[in-house]
Order: structure tokens, then sequence, then C-alpha cells
């Protein structure tokens, strides 16, 4: 099969694409034809080296989370996601192999059937960055009415969502984001938005009880700024790996609640989401689509931290 593969750690130019050879599905699992397959900030960070990049143990290795795509095999005959079904979900790459490809084999634990009114791009930008975005939105933080929630990098794969599963749980919604984004963030559903680029978020806002931290210190210390925001007891979640090596002690010093929070396939999860964009309720927006060869572009976009939504590559006709 066709896939994205990396010989080597390095910049976007070690992707590049090979035919290499399908996966067997064992057990449990489904062998899915992908039609397209999300990318994420984990994707570029492991293909440099962080991430998830110690637990590569062979080159060439495959990259990619999120995919959507048609089952071609079924676990047993009476499984109810027959060959043909619409599917989407999320593996746990370098466990398994990544989504870069034209198949891919999953636990059945991991996918649910793909809402009729997405179209397979739209599906693949939803598994991962949805299932962070409910973690730690619905999950740990617990968005409810009365609640005051501030969503840091508000516009991207993960806080788009995190922005609308806030407001549909009630909570009053504060998101940062830049100029171009705040507008498009008021349709989402925020309350109030703050443009990072003109303001200081610390000096507009208190008292909150929860932020959502999507961006850590790796930007202008938003992370430990986001402390000062905070009510006594209040919770910070933070998400993006290695971007706040001393947040455990910083949040307990200032007297906060915190963790951080690690996403994880789950196709029951996914399913509820499903029927929340089934409904329309919570809407996915696919800022560029790349074809399967133009991978190391669609790492360069992400690297460069712009993206209104999500970034999907197109592998194969669905």
């Amino acid at each position: 099969m066709r896939a994205v593969v990396m010989d080597q750690l390095g910049g976007p130019e070690v992707l590049s694409v090979a035919d290499v050879a399908s996966p067997v599905r064992v057990n449990a699992e489904f062998l899915v034809k992908v039609v397209a397959a999300g990318v994420n900030p984990i994707d570029a960070k492991t293909r440099a080296g962080r991430g998830v990049s110690a637990a590569i143990d062979h080159f060439p290795a495959v990259l990619g989370n999120d995919f959507s795509g048609i089952v071609v095999e079924a676990p047993y005959e009476a499984h109810p996601y027959q060959p043909g079904t619409e599917v989407y979900g999320m593996t746990t790459v370098p466990r398994v192999g990544g989504t870069y490809a034209e198949y891919v084999a999953v636990s059945s634990l991991s996918l649910t059937r793909k809402p009729t009114t997405l179209s397979h791009v739209e599906a693949a930008a939803v598994p991962l960055a949805a299932l962070t975005a409910w973690g730690m939105v619905v999950e740990v933080a617990k968005a409810h009415e009365g609640q005051r929630m501030l969503i840091h990098a508000a516009s991207g794969g993960v806080g788009h969502f995190a922005v609308q599963f806030a407001r549909y749980f009630g909570a009053h919604v504060i998101a940062t984001g830049s100029t171009a984004k705040v507008a498009w963030l008021r349709e989402l559903g925020a309350n109030r938005t703050i443009d990072y680029t003109a303001t200081r978020f610390e000096d507009e806002v208190g008292d909150l009880d929860v932020v959502i931290d999507l961006v850590g210190n790796v930007h202008d210390e938003t992370g430990r700024r986001s402390l000062r925001t905070l009510r006594p007891g209040g919770l910070i979640v933070n998400a993006p790996t290695g971007s706040w090596p001393g947040f455990a002690t910083e949040v307990a010093e200032a007297g906060l609640r915190g963790t951080t929070y690690k996403v994880a396939p789950d196709g029951a999860t996914l399913a509820v989401i499903s029927r929340l964009l089934q409904s329309g309720d919570v809407r996915v927006y696919v800022d560029r689509v790349f074809d399967l060869a133009d991978a190391a572009a669609a790492h360069t976009a992400i690297e460069q931290g712009h993206t209104r939504g999500k970034i999907v590559l197109k592998v194969s006709d669905g």
C-alpha cells in the first residue's frame, strides 16, 4: 500500500511516499481503507523527535492518529460494522501503524460510524481533537451553567471543539485568538473573545473557575500567566506534550488545582460526539486539505501555528 513514511527523525523533509506492507487485522480489529487522515501537532512533534518519538521502535515509521474510511474486514460475521460501513476514529501511534496510509488496522473499541452529515475529509478532522476537547472540558472540568472558563488557542483543532462543548453544557466561555479569528470564535459560541496580539488576557479577566490551556509556556509564558486569572482553588487543564515542564509545581505553589490531559481512542465517546455533529449542535472546521504526497507541506503548515480548525490529508477516493 502507499503510505507516508519517515526513515529518521527530523524536519518535514524526512516525510516521503513509499510502498509498504499492508497491516494485518487480528482478533477484534478492523481493517479499514483510509479515505482521509487528520494532521495534528503531536504528529509534527513526534516527527521532529519530541512528542511520542521515544516509543518508535523501528524505521520506516508511519505517523497519523485520525482516520475516516471504509471497513474492508470486520472482526466477525455478526459485527454491526460489516465491510462497506463508513467509520471513523483514531489509533495509538506509534504502538500501531499510523493513518497516513491507504489501510489501517484498528481496535473495535477505537472507532464508530461516521456521521452521515460529514464527508470523510470532515470526519477525519474530528477524533483526536474532539476527544481531547471533550476530555478536558466535559470529563475533567465538568462544564456546567454558571462556570467561567478561559480557553487558549481557541481557534485551533482542539480549541474550536472546546469552545463548542463548553457552551453546549452552559459554561460562560472566554476564548483567546488572533485578530483575524476573534469574530469566528464568537460564531462558534464564545461569550467573550480576547485578541492576544493586542491585549494581555490576564489584565482583562480574573476570578475564573477553569482554564483550558492548549499552549503552555511555549509562547509568551501563556500557561504561567494563566494562573493569575483563576480564583483560589480554580482548575487549569494543560494538554500540549512538553509545553510546561514545571506545571505541577507552579500550580501547587499558586494554591490552585491542575492536571495535564492525554487523550485515548474511545469509540463510545466518539459516538456521543457524533450525535452532536449529526444534529448540528457542534461543527468541525477544516482549514486546508493536502494530498497524501504533500504530507511534508501539511506538517510545515501546522508547525506555523496559525491553523483555524484542522488540517487533513486526502489519502484515497471514498
